[in-house]
């Protein structure tokens, strides 16, 4: 079974936006209709010391507290008490998939909001950076390189931010709009993608590109937005079709097996508008479901052989 994180707790912010609510419309579709071999899982919640590893005590208190209220809602939300407890507990899923992914290699969590938020404040619908939070959790637990894989429509400009000086995680972020955009480094290669034909040949080409280096990772992150529909009003960009996402998860799944590399995935970005309902939404984030399953029951991927003793919760207490 693929373990699946989710609480009540990832929608309690009483800002109502796809961000602050999708998680619980997807979790109730996997009631109505569940997807064979994905279970759900309540993650622990992160604690202020475990936030305090990747973001700014005055940014963190910010949040906790709502003061000051333009720092508190620099990622775009209105502040209420919700936030706080939301923030702790979508992130601490992330947190989770990734410790689950490498114990059983695949895993994953309804969490989103994630990879424009840096050091000091949030950004675009994101409060707290999840993916850095995660990356150097798994290092702290043993992990020795990670890569993110961004495939949300927007650049991920705060974790390139946050990951510059740690030469063990490595981002290859594939978009299609330039906000939050930056410029590439050693760390983070940047692929902008200027029209729908271009969107698969250009994930692959970052695959082959990592391939080639001779890359070698102990765990893929991976951000799979679903902006990128052409249907979606934030991001969205024409030719990039629901067949073609369906394509896209498949190939990033299928490419973590045949690599033997374990992979934890997030919901990111995807956006209701006049094209795109509730319903249609969800069954767009259902793709990234269904490809980790169907990819999960047909391969044994690679984990980093933690005994049962050894699988480290949230904790980062050897950081």
């Amino acid at each position: 079974m693929v373990q699946v994180y989710y609480s009540s707790k990832y929608v309690g912010s009483g800002y109502a936006f796809d961000t602050t609510r999708k998680a619980k419309w997807i979790a109730d579709s996997l009631t109505e209709s569940p997807i064979p071999g994905i279970e759900l899982v309540k993650p622990d919640a992160l604690t202020r010391a475990h936030v305090a590893e990747v973001h700014d005590p005055d940014y963190i208190q910010a949040v906790e507290t709502g003061e000051p209220r333009s720092l508190a809602e620099s990622q775009g939300f209105r502040w209420d008490a919700g936030v706080w407890p939301m923030v702790l507990a979508s992130n601490g899923g992330v947190v989770a998939a990734a410790h689950a992914a490498r114990r059983s290699g695949v895993a994953g969590s309804l969490s989103s909001g994630l990879h424009h938020a840096g050091y000091g404040s949030g950004a675009g619908f994101c409060t707290f950076n999840g993916l850095a939070i995660a990356a150097k959790a798994v290092l702290a637990a043993g992990a020795k390189s990670v890569l993110i894989l961004d495939l949300d429509a927007h650049c991920g400009g705060g974790t390139a931010s946050l990951i510059a000086d740690d030469p063990r995680i490595r981002q290859l972020d594939v978009s299609v709009s330039r906000y939050d955009s930056y410029r590439e480094s050693e760390q983070s290669r940047l692929v902008m993608v200027g029209t729908g034909t271009e969107y698969l040949p250009a994930v692959r080409r970052v695959l082959d590109e990592a391939d080639r280096r001779g890359s070698s990772f102990d765990l893929c992150l991976y951000n799979a937005g679903m902006d990128p529909s052409e249907d979606c009003s934030i991001g969205g960009k024409a030719g990039i079709t629901r067949d073609v996402l369906a394509e896209r998860e498949r190939l990033v799944f299928e490419w973590c097996a045949a690599r033997q590399l374990p992979i934890a995935f997030v919901l990111a970005g995807g956006y209701i508008g006049a094209r795109l309902d509730e319903c249609g939404l969800v069954n767009l984030h259902r793709l990234t479901l269904t490809a980790a399953a169907k990819t999960n029951s047909r391969a044994g991927l690679r984990t980093n052989r933690l005994r049962d003793d050894e699988a480290p919760g949230p904790d980062f207490s050897s950081v």
